[in-house]
């Protein structure tokens, strides 16, 4: 998002701006000092500008890259009282994903009609006019993590030096920033990072799913008309800023033919003349579709013949674990894939060359008949539902920050499957509720404590409530951030406590 005007006079260009832009005559702040708003700075500073870097946070970590960039040349300012005042004489704001739109030093930045752009919008306008490489897009409530990195094995087996990048982990602005020569990117994008974006767009781009999720961070959405952009419901702010990621879409707009929000988004996006809508779906595809014919992923999008017949790519088998909702994110990946030219036999062998993350319903051991699984990634309701569908028994643990969700449609899908439910974290009593309205006769244990060793109590209950045949299973539905430093740290931790638990139980059973 954009202001239409920037502190200068002689900077009417900057709309417009570019790599090769004079960044010497710009005075930018950079809000945050994470992972994407230190590559900003960084690459800002190599072009000239004059960067000034805020963040709330005074780290040994974060005092450590302010010398870094202070070495280079940036005003850095840290502590709490840095973010409440726009540093005077600003023409640009690039704001760092996790900032609201109504922090305060952003908010002033829009009533003084300045340029916010995000990392993202950066990088994109870094790779102008003379270092182009396209961007396949990826964004969703659940999934966007595995589907980019489907995607990025799929393009290196077809050949093309490629990077999954983005929300995924690594800044975008590093990958433009290298000296590598990229044939495409794999990008995976947030809401928050498409909030920022003002000029950027894809060759092909696809969002997987929408389901209510990071709604606190939209909760004052009713609100931003003070500030220049759309009021909206918190629900509607998140939705169209997920729908931005088809904004000038150059090739293909790929959507969920399960989830008609997704397709809605791709029926009123603005893209490029020629830009075609490719839908996924786990059933028999239609024409511009991609799909499943006799357990096999076919393509009947991207081929001649396509009113008529469909192309065979690769095997359902060949996407590892073939859980209903993974063969949605292979379909994904193989739809852009496919829309940026990758031969049908390269799918095959990308799926297949794919190893999931850890933390994505990921079995942790078996003890007494009990099964232990890690689905921290699971980091709100939606994403949960994959894992609580994979199993016939449950112990659910769950609870973090709810972000705003709540929990009465999932319980009401699994609770015949609930043999019980274990819940902590700050928003423990939000799930809680939930499993009593809509599962009064499992048993609930609720666990007060907030400490991040609260997980071997966790477990050590859950443990107990389960029978042999049952799946002690970590799918929070919850943001980690409340007990963890993310969700592999909790996921890390549930880990250690089962396989303390386990140890214990083989010391208890052991002959005297």
């Amino acid at each position: 998002m954009t202001g239409s005007t920037a502190s200068q006079p002689g900077l009417a260009w900057l709309p417009q701006a570019n790599r090769l832009s004079p960044w010497d005559q710009v005075r930018v702040t950079v809000a945050g000092l994470g992972r994407s708003g230190f590559a900003a700075a960084d690459a800002l500073l190599e072009r000239g500008a004059q960067v000034t870097v805020v963040d709330a946070v005074d780290s040994d970590a974060n005092r450590d890259k302010a010398t870094l960039l202070e070495t280079l040349g940036a005003s850095v300012r840290l502590g709490p009282e840095t973010t409440d005042e726009l540093p005077a004489a600003t023409d640009l704001v690039v704001v760092s994903p996790g900032w609201r739109p109504t922090q305060p030093l952003l908010a002033q930045a829009a009533r003084q009609g300045l340029p916010l752009w995000g990392e993202i919008e950066l990088a994109w306008r870094f790779q102008q006019p003379d270092r182009i490489v396209p961007w396949l897009a990826v964004t969703g409530t659940n999934g966007k993590t595995t589907t980019v990195g489907l995607l990025a094995s799929i393009l290196s087996a077809a050949g093309l030096t490629t990077a999954a990048v983005g929300n995924v982990g690594r800044p975008v602005m590093e990958t433009v920033l290298d000296e590598v020569d990229y044939d495409v990117l794999a990008v995976e994008l947030s809401s928050f990072q498409l909030h920022w974006l003002d000029q950027a767009h894809f060759h092909s781009a696809a969002c997987l799913n929408l389901a209510p999720d990071h709604l606190e961070w939209y909760a004052d959405a009713a609100d931003w008309d003070q500030l220049g952009w759309p009021s909206r419901s918190p629900l509607a702010a998140y939705q169209a800023d997920k729908a931005r990621i088809y904004w000038q879409t150059e090739v293909a707009c790929v959507f969920n033919q399960a989830d008609p929000v997704t397709r809605t988004m791709v029926e009123q996006a603005d893209v490029v003349e020629g830009a075609r809508a490719i839908g996924f779906t786990t059933g028999i595809p239609g024409p511009s579709m991609v799909g499943v014919v006799d357990d096999q992923i076919v393509d009947r999008a991207f081929i001649a013949q396509r009113q008529t017949s469909a192309l065979p790519v690769a095997a359902v088998s060949d996407v590892r674990p073939a859980a209903p909702h993974n063969v949605e994110n292979a379909l994904a990946a193989t739809a852009l894939a496919r829309a940026f030219g990758v031969p049908g036999p390269a799918v095959a062998t990308g799926l297949k060359q794919f190893q999931l993350g850890p933390h994505r319903i990921e079995p942790v051991l078996d003890a007494g008949g009990i099964s232990f699984v890690d689905d921290s990634k699971a980091t709100n309701p939606h994403a949960a539902t994959a894992a609580l569908a994979s199993f016939d028994s449950v112990v659910w643990i769950a609870g973090g920050q709810a972000k705003g969700t709540t929990f009465d449609d999932l319980v009401s899908q699994f609770a015949d499957r609930l043999r019980a439910v274990v819940v902590f974290g700050v928003d423990r009593q939000t799930v809680a509720e939930a499993v009593q309205r809509h599962a009064p006769n499992v048993p609930l244990r609720v666990i007060d404590s907030s400490q991040t060793e609260t997980m071997r109590q966790v477990v050590a209950t859950a443990a107990d409530l389960a029978r042999p045949g049952d799946t002690v299973l970590l799918a929070p539905g919850c943001a980690s951030l409340d007990m963890f430093t993310d969700y592999a740290a909790r996921g890390d931790a549930f880990t250690a406590a089962a396989k303390a638990w386990a140890a214990q139980r083989s010391v208890e059973e052991e002959p005297r």
